[in-house]
C-alpha cells in the first residue's frame, strides 16, 4: 500500500542527494577513502537494501481499504480484458450496499453498440448499473468511441480529440454529487489518450489512491511488477490489488499468486475465481 512510498519529488531529491554523496566518496585510483566517506557509502548501501525489502516484501499490516467508509479510487490493470470493470463495478456495488452515494466512471471507452438512438458500452453499462447515484452517461463516460481500438486511434478515426481537462471537469462534478467515485481506466496503466497524455497521466491528475487488477494468466507476474513500479514512480498511492482468474485452467495459478503476494508490497484485497458468468455481485463476495 502507501507504506514506505515516496512522492516522485521526494524520490528525485533522494537520488540527487545520494548522487552528491557518491561523487564526494568517489576517489581517484590509488587514493584512500576517508572514514566519513566510507560511512556515507555504508549508509547508502543499507538504505538501498531496506528499499529493496520494501518493494518486494508483502505488507500484511495495512488496513483493508474496503471498509465502511466511502472510497474514491482509480482502478487500473495489468492489461486489457483482465477484469477491471468486474472489479470496479464490484467495489461500487459494495459501497452502494453500505448506503453510500457512489458512482462509477469510465472516462474513455472504445467499442459501442446502438441501443435505440444512444450509443452504449458494456463497461459503462456495468458501472452505471452498480452505482447508487444515477448520473448522465455523458458525465460517466465523457469519451465513448464506437470503434473498438486503442483510444488515441479511435479519437483520430472519429474526429474527436480527447481533452484531459474535460475529463477532470466531469470527475469533479461527479465527486461533488457523490460520497465516492470509482474511476476505471482503459486497457493497462499506460494507454495513450493523446500524443502527449496517457492513462498514467490521468491517474496523476485525478490524484486518487490506486487499486491494481491482476489478471492471472501466463506472464502476469512480470506485468504486475512492472505496473506496480510504474504506479509508484509517479508518486501514486497503491492501496491494494485484486487477483482475478481469467482462465478456468491456468497451470500453477496458486504458485503465481504466491509469487505476487511475496513481491507486491500492498495488500491483496481479494482473489476472484474464474466465474462462468461475470457478475459483479458475485465478484464482490470475494473482496
Amino acid at each position: 500500500m502507501g507504506d514506505g512510498d515516496q512522492s516522485a519529488h521526494g524520490a528525485r531529491g533522494q537520488r540527487k542527494t545520494e548522487g552528491n554523496v557518491l561523487c564526494c566518496a568517489h576517489k581517484r585510483p590509488g587514493s584512500t577513502t576517508s572514514a566519513r566517506d566510507q560511512l556515507n557509502l555504508n549508509l547508502i548501501s543499507k538504505e538501498r537494501s531496506q528499499n529493496s525489502q520494501i518493494n518486494y516484501k508483502a505488507t500484511n499490516t495495512v488496513t483493508h481499504p474496503l471498509t465502511n467508509e466511502p472510497l474514491s479510487c482509480f482502478i487500473t490493470g495489468t492489461d486489457t480484458e483482465i477484469g477491471k470493470t468486474l472489479v470496479a463495478s464490484a467495489i461500487v456495488h459494495l459501497q452502494a450496499e453500505k448506503g453510500h452515494r457512489v458512482a462509477g466512471m469510465k472516462p474513455v471507452a472504445a467499442g459501442a453498440y446502438l441501443k435505440g438512438k444512444t450509443w452504449c458500452n458494456e463497461d459503462v453499462d456495468s458501472l452505471m448499473q452498480a452505482s447508487s447515484l444515477k448520473l448522465d452517461q455523458n458525465l460517466v463516460c465523457p469519451y465513448l468511441f464506437t470503434t473498438p481500438v486503442a483510444p488515441h486511434i479511435a479519437s483520430v478515426l472519429e474526429g474527436r480529440v480527447i481533452e484531459p481537462n474535460h475529463i477532470l471537469k466531469c470527475f469533479r462534478r461527479m465527486r461533488d454529487a457523490a460520497d465516492a467515485v470509482v474511476v476505471e481506466g482503459v486497457g493497462g496503466f499506460r494507454v495513450p489518450l493523446t500524443d502527449t497524455f496517457d492513462t498514467a497521466d490521468l491517474a496523476v491528475e485525478l490524484d486518487l489512491p490506486v487499486i491494481l487488477v491482476v489478471g492471472l494468466r501466463l506472464g502476469c507476474i512480470n506485468h504486475a511488477l512492472l505496473t506496480v513500479d510504474s504506479i509508484r514512480s509517479r508518486g501514486l498511492n497503491l492501496i491494494g490489488w485484486v487477483a482475478n482468474s481469467v482462465s478456468p485452467n491456468m497451470d500453477k495459478s496458486e504458485d503465481n499468486l504466491r509469487a505476487l503476494k511475496q513481491r507486491i508490497s500492498a495488500p491483496l484485497l481479494g482473489h476472484i475465481p474464474y466465474l462462468t458468468t461475470a457478475s459483479y455481485v458475485d465478484a464482490a463476495s470475494y473482496l
